[in-house]
């Protein structure tokens, strides 16, 4: 036993993951039981299924990993409602189990694995197609065992849940919480990526500024409620246009910002400045504003009321990207937004409510 706890003062500490911590306790088990098979099983209650999730095999008898078996029909659950540990005859103890009588094991010992809450998490067992004497050392052996892969176990749960914490917080971080879309911090670093890339495959970087507007005037008539189910409505709307490269982000009020990669700028003069006003990418830049635009257009049911909507003011720029940063590029697409928006100033209609759905329906 002395050798033995020797071995654990050098494997457990060097452990870096749960398999590089139960092998090795396999193998101790395996040797002071003399039992054929060593394993370690994770319990899914919900399921009603034991799954072998490690384990150790030194005989005819095979205890294969990744084996799932009906909770139910194991002798590990036998062994807890009993409150048995182990036995050397275990047709005479469970002949009942059809798991036990396929893998032909004779020899049975198992100790629950539980965390601190006293949850079971799975079990660690040793088992022989031989009949055999159980080892004095081998119930106080397997609770010590367990014991240190619970440890273990709960320590990988508990970094999984501040991994999965991080993620969540970096995903609140760079999302609109009203939308679901990109926030304007999100927006920025995706726009130096997209100026970045293109920079280096030689083509130019298309973005656009969308401004909503009237959208004061859904607030005033409606309602702050439905204004925000205008928006999450018009962020799905404009969506379903972009294409799979685009990304929309919303800046905040209302506007929204797309920006996706160009055409190719070769064959083309160098510009002047970084923006682009010739050729293939101008066509490109005018076609993505027309769909946006153009998606942008159309009834809305915001919670039983309809409002007919004329449209966005949509501006988009195609960019040099060797010739702009993040901040002149948004200016720049923010610059074409306002000339179209003075361009439209005529033609603007102020948003209106056509009917409350229920009457529009009769």
């Amino acid at each position: 036993m002395d050798a033995l706890l020797a071995r654990l003062t050098s494997t457990v500490p060097a452990a870096r993951n749960l398999e590089q911590l139960t092998r090795p306790l396999l193998e101790m088990l395996g040797a002071v039981t003399g039992l054929e098979s060593t394993y370690l099983t994770t319990i899914d209650l919900r399921a009603g299924e034991q799954h072998v999730l490690l384990a150790r095999n030194a005989g005819t008898m095979v205890i294969p990993e990744g084996l799932t078996v009906a909770w139910s029909d194991t002798l590990c659950k036998r062994a807890l409602d009993e409150g048995r540990m182990a036995t050397e005859d275990v047709g005479a103890c469970w002949g009942d189990s059809e798991a036990a009588r396929q893998l032909g094991i004779q020899t049975y010992v198992s100790t629950p694995v539980r965390d601190d809450g006293g949850e079971l998490l799975g079990t660690l067992c040793a088992a022989s197609a031989q009949r055999r004497a159980i080892a004095p050392d081998a119930e106080s052996l397997l609770r010590l065992f367990s014991t240190l892969v619970s440890q273990f176990l709960q320590r990988e749960r508990l970094m999984d849940d501040l991994r999965a914490a991080n993620e969540q917080l970096a995903t609140y971080a760079l999302t609109d919480a009203l939308t679901g879309l990109p926030n304007r911090r999100a927006l920025f670093d995706e726009l130096q990526r997209q100026l970045q890339r293109a920079s280096r495959d030689g083509n130019c970087v298309l973005l656009g500024c969308i401004d909503l507007d009237g959208f004061k005037s859904v607030n005033d008539q409606l309602g702050h409620h439905r204004g925000d189910l205008f928006l999450r409505e018009m962020a799905h709307r404009l969506m379903l246009e972009l294409r799979g490269s685009d990304m929309l982000a919303r800046m905040g009020g209302d506007e929204f910002v797309v920006v996706g990669p160009g055409v190719s700028l070769d064959g083309l003069p160098p510009s002047e400045g970084p923006l682009i006003d010739r050729g293939e990418p101008v066509q490109a830049a005018r076609t993505l504003e027309q769909r946006a635009a153009l998606a942008s257009v159309g009834r809305f049911d915001l919670d039983g009321h309809l409002l007919q909507y004329a449209g966005a003011s949509v501006g988009v720029v195609a960019l040099d990207p060797s010739r702009v940063s993040a901040e002149e590029a948004l200016q720049l697409a923010d610059a074409r937004m306002y000339e179209i928006k003075r361009a439209r100033r005529g033609s603007i209609v102020v948003p209106a409510v056509v009917a409350q759905a229920a009457a529009a329906a009769d």
